[in-house]
């Protein structure tokens, strides 16, 4: 069975916002290998099309970011949206029934497949499908923008954390 991870980047007040910071070159090193590893990424539409900068090439990109195109254009993708009519290389639409097809995707696979969305992420939360939540903080107060958690929070226990990178604290934490 696989298991669901929703892990991003946040600020110290809780905000995702891939405009305001970046990962440093450690913790990008670290995304790379996460990517690869993954079983596959299930998307919302928004950060899908955040994310879909990665399938065609960059001729100022520094060879990590051609490693992470290349590891995240391997992977399986499922985007669940009700407004798309088609996705890109590698990817599969999700537009009816995303609950039977997200626990589908659970019972019929193993390793771990990351959400990607806070509301997304927030939809599953609700469902009781998230297995692990990875909070990634950076020392950055926005003070706006999309929370990390978009409904209640669910209780949550910790079960790791550590540094990765200069600026960078990973929360690792499962249902409670």
């Amino acid at each position: 069975m696989a298991k669901l991870v929703f892990g991003m980047n946040l600020s110290l007040d809780g905000y995702v916002d891939h405009q305001e910071f970046a990962p440093d070159p450690a913790l990008f090193l670290h995304w790379i290998e996460q990517v690869r590893d993954l079983t596959g990424s299930l998307y919302g539409r928004r950060m899908y099309e955040i994310m879909r900068y990665w399938d065609e090439d960059h001729p100022e990109w520094t060879p990590e970011q051609r490693d992470f195109a290349l590891a995240w254009r391997r992977q399986p993708k499922w985007v669940v949206s009700r407004s798309l009519a088609s996705v890109g290389p590698n990817a599969t639409l999700v537009s009816e029934d995303a609950e039977a097809a997200i626990r589908g995707l659970k019972a019929g696979l193993a390793g771990e497949i990351q959400v990607a969305g806070p509301e997304l992420a927030g939809s599953l939360t609700a469902l009781g499908l998230i297995d692990e939540y990875r909070l990634y903080f950076h020392p950055v107060v926005l003070g706006r923008g999309k929370p990390f958690f978009t409904g209640p929070r669910p209780p949550l226990r910790l079960v790791a954390s550590d540094r990765i990178g200069g600026d960078a604290v990973r929360l690792t934490y499962v249902p409670g």
